[in-house]
């Protein structure tokens, strides 16, 4: 039925437009876009919206609620059909019609079709205000992808209790690892003028159920917390309060000796320790819902707890401790690695981490990237998930594409997302899934939370690229609920943001669906990792070994000979197959069972090995890469085939993308290739072209101003 209705208001909407493509937009309004529906659905809209309470986040559900029925509407002045009733219990009209609330928690809602006084309405209500601004927006996408209003009987809530965006901004409005300008937050003008984009952040966040936003970057400095700067912070978190969100600060390990003018920041000194909690005092004193701290600490050389022989348990509790009097928590990251050469740097923050498991304050989630290393196109699933029962694991995706291409590469993040939270650790038996180690229902843990590293900036379409915005997009749903499915989700996203005529949205979703491994394949294929050029880590660089730490250098992962290719994580090599729960390393340990796509991760492999089909490794490496070549060409045959459905703005900046991703694609697969036949020996196989340039000519390519570095 809904497919039906979603094809006749696509049909309906075609008849009105013709052929002419729809007007230029330049991405700004996301997927909220609220554009005209045909007139047969526009005339079944509701007309009005009732809200009783005088709550300022039911206020703003009213108003957008509002906003999008005025845009959905050929003529705004037009009335419509029956009303949108909003609210909690202590909305007279809400309680009267005595629906079942008492199980939604803080921020469920439900959309019930009912009749009050004779005449049909919608109802959206909750138990708490950010039930109702949820709910409002759910019913906003049905209303937008022209779903049916009858019969409505929809309960949700989210199964994770802190869904936040970490910006990886600076004070001076630089981004590290950002690639849509610069940063969204105006520090030097804050906190007296408060931009209007701010508003329009957070009703994309709340329309996708975000409810927190780290505002600084990780790489911390001390100067965020000092006054003027916790005062530019409430500015920001005025803003956001009525939407849901709370704002978050990284905090610096060693601000008490930068700000405090302490000798030490030993998180056992009472010195230390007190001085913690006097920031978390005058921090609640202007921002009374503070979040609390995210904490990168001995990691890429920020200070730490280990710099005074303390475990990260210690360190966290610290922070823990002040902020707890207030309702705060610590988000403290897992993403370590020695200065000096680890035997396998994908084992360190196991080895730091399992040890204190249960040690960590009841207020501290410990924060973990989806893989061991760095945000690969591909991973493994991180060992500490499943690993540490007696703690909160926050896990930690990368919205922005810092090894993806950056915002000119189409690659949908809502695949990779998935696979790891559909991964099975094995921790308690088949179906100890990641995603039940985040949302805390595995261990029975009360925190739980998801984090992502934002791709949002100052540019007008907010993450660089149109399609950019669908990671933003797939990661609030998938953090709202981690079993989400990321094809349905990409479907929901393309018929917002473009339009939900089928004949876009299928050929549009299958591109999106495809891009994530077409890219594994022309950069890391087979479980290669970390083979791009260090530092600003755009192109390939896999013959980088001159850097003074083992493991900056893309020839530390890849460890290529003449005998063959791959990390050895098994009992031969690292060993790091024995952090997984005995099932898993089993599986990871057998190169006949681990899988093509995980194969060079956990094994060094000959050059002749056969594989499944009988092929050796070395012909299945160089079809690989092709084969990704080959799938971008294909995605933008199929984007130049969309272009009578999108506006010519929007429709050429991916247009022209998807040629930079091809060309960029081949730069890859021809770099990787020349570089790797030099270690081999082997020959191309058979009716397979050759790099375009000689080795030396990749090596030789220099981006001194490459972005986000």
């Amino acid at each position: 039925m809904m497919r039906r209705l979603v094809a006749r208001c696509a049909v309906v909407l075609a008849l009105m437009l013709g052929a002419a493509p729809a007007s230029a937009e330049d991405g700004y309004d996301l997927w909220l876009r609220y554009r005209p529906l045909p007139a047969a659905q526009a005339a079944a809209l509701p007309g009005a919206v009732a809200a009783q309470e005088q709550d300022p986040t039911i206020r703003v559900a009213a108003q957008e609620l509002e906003r999008a029925l005025a845009g959905l509407r050929a003529n705004p002045r037009e009335g419509g059909q029956g009303a949108i009733v909003i609210g909690t219990a202590r909305s007279p009209q809400v309680a009267a019609l005595g629906l079942p609330l008492a199980g939604l928690g803080d921020e469920g809602y439900l959309l019930r079709s009912a009749t009050v006084a004779g005449r049909p309405v919608t109802v959206i209500a909750a138990s708490r205000p950010a039930g109702v601004l949820y709910g409002a927006f759910a019913l906003i996408r049905r209303l937008q992808l022209c779903q049916p209003l009858d019969r409505l009987n929809v309960t949700d809530r989210p199964k994770v209790k802190l869904r936040i965006l970490n910006h990886w901004d600076n004070l001076d409005r630089s981004v590290e690892r950002g690639y849509a300008g610069q940063s969204i937050w105006d520090w030097w003008r804050l906190p007296d003028a408060k931009d209007p984009r701010y508003i329009d952040y957070a009703r994309a966040n709340a329309s996708l159920g975000i409810n927190g936003t780290v505002l600084n970057n990780v790489n911390a400095k001390a100067e965020s917390l000092t006054a003027p700067y916790i005062a530019k912070a409430a500015a920001v978190a005025d803003t956001l309060r009525p939407y849901g969100i709370k704002v978050y600060l990284s905090a610096r390990f060693s601000a008490p000796i930068e700000l405090g003018g302490l000798k030490t920041a030993d998180p056992l000194d009472p010195a230390v320790r007190a001085w913690w909690k006097a920031k978390a005092d005058e921090i609640y004193r202007t921002i009374p819902d503070f979040g609390g701290f995210l904490v990168k600490a001995n990691s890429e050389g920020q200070p730490g707890p280990r710099d005074y022989h303390r475990s990260h348990a210690d360190g966290a509790n610290a922070l823990a401790a002040a902020v707890a009097p207030h309702g705060g928590i610590v988000m403290w990251r897992a993403f370590v690695y020695a200065e000096t050469d680890p035997e396998d740097r994908a084992k360190q923050a196991y080895s730091e981490f399992k040890p204190v498991d249960g040690k960590f304050a009841d207020n501290v989630l410990v924060q973990v990237k989806n893989g061991a290393i760095d945000f690969q196109p591909r991973e493994p699933f991180h060992p500490l998930f499943g690993a540490m029962p007696k703690t909160p694991m926050m896990i930690e995706f990368q919205i922005t594409k810092e090894y993806l291409g950056f915002s000119t590469h189409l690659v949908y993040l809502g695949t990779l997302f998935a696979e790891t939270l559909e991964a099975d650790t094995f921790a308690k038996g088949r179906g100890s899934t990641v995603a039940r180690v985040v949302d805390g229902s595995l261990d029975g843990h009360r925190l739980s939370g998801i984090a992502g590293v934002a791709n949002i900036g100052r540019d007008r379409d907010w993450s660089g690229s149109t399609f950019d915005q669908a990671n933003w997009y797939a990661f609030g749903r998938l953090a709202w609920n981690p079993t989400a499915d990321p094809r349905a989700i990409a479907t929901e996203w393309a018929g917002l943001t473009f339009t939900p005529d089928p004949t876009f949205v299928r050929p549009a979703v299958e591109m999106m669906m495809g891009s994530r491994q077409a890219a594994v394949d022309y950069m890391t294929p087979l479980g290669l990792a970390h083979l791009m050029a260090t530092g600003h880590h755009y192109g390939p660089g896999p013959w980088v070994s001159d850097l003074a730490r083992p493991e900056w250098n893309p020839t530390y992962y890849h460890r290529a000979n003449a005998s063959g290719i791959g990390f050895d994580r098994t009992r031969t090599g690292s060993n790091a197959v024995a952090q997984y729960a005995p099932p898993v390393a089993r599986r990871f340990a057998d190169p006949g069972k681990t899988g093509e796509d995980l194969l060079l991760w956990f094994h060094h492999v000959a050059w002749d090995r056969r594989m499944a089909d009988g092929s050796t490794l070395w012909d299945t490496l160089v079809r690989r890469y092709d084969r990704g070549v080959t799938a971008v060409g294909t995605m933008r045959r199929q984007w130049d085939a969309l272009r009578p459905h999108v506006d010519a703005e929007r429709w050429e900046q991916t247009a022209a993308f998807l040629n930079v991703q091809e060309r960029e694609a081949r730069w890859w697969r021809d770099a990787s290739i020349a570089y790797f036949q030099s270690i081999s020996g082997r020959p191309l196989p058979a009716g397979t072209a050759q790099p375009e340039h000689p080795l030396d000519w990749y090596k030789a390519q220099s981006f001194p101003f490459a972005p986000g570095h």
